[in-house]
């Protein structure tokens, strides 16, 4: 009797959920572009399932609510404007995934030793959306790198991959990746950010961008925030979350992919917001496109959506097929999910080991149904059931005759798409970086306000000195604070900075950018600003103090501090790259500073400071040294200050007792010369510093290609490297 009533919920729950992929009870569901495709179906490759870029179609399809469902008032409809309230859906031709025996290993202490991911096979086939699910630390996350080609430089991948029965990787163009955490541009507008990207990743001109990003715009449904900003300003909101969201994955949309791969799509999405975004990726799927995602958890709702389930727990499968069957493989194996209780919690629940030490917490709680849990068996012992139970069953069979199937016959080869040249893309750069100046006033505006004050501050300390023999140290006082706290201020570009690496990481990784492209388009954008403070905080403090009042001394003074702050901005890139943390960045940066005003020479000759570490090396790679000679030397070289009534003495003799300079006129552009070199000997560090990091991820890509699943077999695994 009971075993009846278990029978008779569980065909009333699985008859709910097979409802809730039909529009005529869950008005918010799309409906499936015809039959899905089930396990006995096998693609018949042909010219006519494949579009090829040159000859994609356009369907006009209206997404008024006449065309499709409207939503319950309940849950608000993903937003559009009224120019795209009609809008033509672009059909795009997706490619079949397969992945066989795929493991995933991880190097520890020069060994790659511990598996990520065990032997796992799947496929993902053309307008779907294929959800890999588990608990935390399953290697879902990583399951997903390996597919797309970017694990890190410590993980190796074993197994082989099929893209439409082709054993190849993804080539570039043909697909798109979206991280977990959003890295967006805050100072500009939705449209703004999509357009740019367009601009790095597609050739051509610039006007035929402007469809593209208008179809990325419609496709995640963002008519209404298109030309908002996506971080506000004082006036408006920055853009939700779950807009935020759909711009990660508009951005990727904007190369019309034919596999779209989303590291946690709902990740910080609360529950009307996640169901809005996946609806819209169902919407995604619809046109033809690929889909493939991790998952943490979803509600019942979100669950529904999905075509087929790569259930992982500690890196093993324990399913793989249509959502549906998933409920019923875990009734076969002893775990019947209840009635009132979401399908993605009672799998979580039954193979998150974290489970077991709740249940020990919370052993003599129980709800109003009796027991703490669904699941009586300990979480180990239900993983291991489960993962024997999927092994003989008939899913596991059909998996296999399903990739013996799609693997049997060669489909169309994917080919790389081409891409902007790197001296459009250092344009389109310089000019981006220079836009998010003008209006990032958090960091750049401020900086010039803030040196503004800082000259005037120091001039009217300073100012009506004379040019008497006791003025002379007194102005040599106000050039070094001038120096040093110029210097000292820059520490406020260290959060713009982090996100200019943030973004141009993303950017490489994707392959949308270069690491010579960013650092010249940085430089290129970060030159008239620098310029700008430079002149402008010079202007008032040189008039200020009233330093010699001649041209080429003052274009010299300027020039100095502007080569003081490019090889500064390289120091602080560098500083920024190794913690890509606000914190401590300034932390380093401003210890930095105060050892280098330390050996400047200024507190104590440079000559008399003890010779290992404060002498040398310190000492000479500290540009405070050089700056403030070289403008020591410009203001008092060729320069005389009487000695009472009848005597004067030279300016290099009155300053040398105090501060040691050079006599010799060159002395000063052999300082300016050191400091230029150190601008762009930073640079060239900060260049090799990326160039390894990408080197690393080359890697990494070029071990997945070269490894087999035989060699793990082995123990082989340096013959894998080979």
């Amino acid at each position: 009797m009971a075993m009846a009533m278990e029978a008779a919920a569980e065909q009333q729950y699985r008859s709910s959920s097979s409802s809730a992929s039909s529009p005529a009870t869950r008005r918010y569901f799309f409906p499936k572009p015809g039959r899905p495709i089930s396990f006995e179906d096998s693609p018949d490759w042909g010219d006519d399932n494949i579009v090829d870029d040159s000859s994609i179609h356009l369907a006009s399809v209206s997404v008024a609510s006449s065309a499709y469902p409207s939503p319950s008032p309940s849950l608000p409809e993903p937003s559009a404007s009224a120019s795209a309230a009609t809008f033509r859906e672009r059909k795009v031709a997706g490619a079949a995934l397969i992945w066989k025996e795929l493991t995933v290993s991880v190097r520890d202490r020069r060994r790659y030793s511990g598996r990520v991911v065990k032997g796992s096979s799947g496929y993902a086939l053309p307008g779907t959306l294929t959800v890999i699910m588990g608990p935390a630390r399953s290697g879902k996350s990583t399951l997903l790198r390996a597919l797309a080609g970017r694990l890190h430089g410590a993980e190796r991948m074993y197994g082989e991959v099929f893209v439409n029965g082709v054993k190849s990787h993804l080539p570039y163009g043909s697909y798109g990746y979206v991280d977990r955490d959003d890295v967006l541009i805050e100072s500009l507008t939705v449209r703004e950010m999509l357009h740019y990207s367009a601009l790095l990743q597609l050739p051509g001109v610039f006007s035929s961008k402007k469809s593209v990003v208008d179809d990325a715009i419609a496709a995640m449904s963002l008519g209404d925030y298109a030309d908002k900003l996506i971080g506000g300003h004082f006036f408006s909101k920055s853009l939700p979350t779950g807009e935020r969201r759909r711009v990660s994955i508009a951005r990727e949309l904007v190369m019309r992919p034919h596999v779209l791969f989303i590291d946690e799509p709902l990740y910080h999405l609360d529950s009307v917001s996640a169901l809005l975004l996946m609806v819209t990726l169902k919407k995604l799927a619809n046109t033809g496109c690929t889909v493939i995602f991790t998952m943490y958890q979803s509600s019942t709702e979100v669950f529904g959506l999905f075509d087929r389930i790569c259930l992982l727990s500690n890196g093993n499968t324990l399913f793989f097929g249509e959502t549906l069957a998933c409920l019923q493989h875990f009734s076969n194996a002893g775990f019947p999910c209840p009635i009132m209780q979401s399908p993605s919690d009672h799998f979580l629940r039954a193979i998150n080991t974290d489970f077991d030490r709740i249940i020990a917490m919370c052993k003599n709680l129980q709800d109003d149904q009796g027991d703490f849990s669904s699941v009586s068996m300990d979480t180990a012992v239900a993983i291991r059931t489960l993962e024997a139970t999927y092994r003989s069953s008939a899913e596991s069979a059909s998996v296999e005759s399903m990739i013996a199937k799609l693997t049997e016959k060669e489909g169309p080869y994917l080919k790389s798409r081409g891409r902007a040249s790197d001296v459009t893309r250092i344009g389109i750069l310089t000019w981006r970086s220079l836009l998010i100046m003008s209006r990032d006033w958090k960091y750049f505006w401020s900086r010039l306000v803030l040196y503004m004050l800082l000259a005037l501050s120091i001039g009217t300390i300073f100012i009506d000195m004379g040019h008497s023999l006791s003025s002379v140290m007194v102005r040599v006082s106000a050039i070094f604070v001038f120096v040093s706290f110029v210097i000292l201020l820059s520490v406020c570009g260290v959060p713009a900075h982090i996100e200019e690496l943030k973004t141009y990481s993303h950017e490489d990784a994707n392959r949308h950018s270069g690491t010579l492209v960013f650092l010249l388009g940085h430089f290129l954008s970060g030159m008239p600003f620098l310029f700008l403070v430079s002149i402008s905080s010079s202007l008032v403090f040189y008039f200020l103090i009233g330093l010699r009042n001649e041209f080429d001394f003052l274009m010299y003074f300027v020039i100095t501090i502007f080569m003081c702050l490019l090889a500064n901005e390289a120091l602080m890139m560098i500083v920024a790259y190794i913690w890509l943390e606000t914190y401590k960045c300034t932390l380093t940066l401003i210890c930095l500073y105060v050892i280098m005003m330390l050996v400047a020479g200024y507190y104590r000759i440079r000559e008399a400071l003890p010779s290992p570490v404060w002498n040398y090396p310190l000492s000479y790679i500290s540009f405070h040294t050089y700056a403030v000679q070289g403008l020591v030397e410009n203001e008092y070289t060729g320069a005389s200050f009487p000695v009472g009534s009848t005597r004067t003495i030279p300016g290099v003799q009155a300053v040398r007792g105090s501060y040691g300079i050079s006599s010799s006129a060159n002395a000063k552009w052999m300082n300016l010369l050191i400091l230029f070199v150190m601008a762009v000997g930073y640079r060239v560090i900060l260049y090799v510093l990326l160039r390894l990091d990408v080197r690393r991820r080359q890697h990494a890509s070029l071990s997945e290609k070269r490894c087999c699943w035989p060699c793990l077999l082995h123990g082989n695994s340096s013959a894998a490297a080979k």
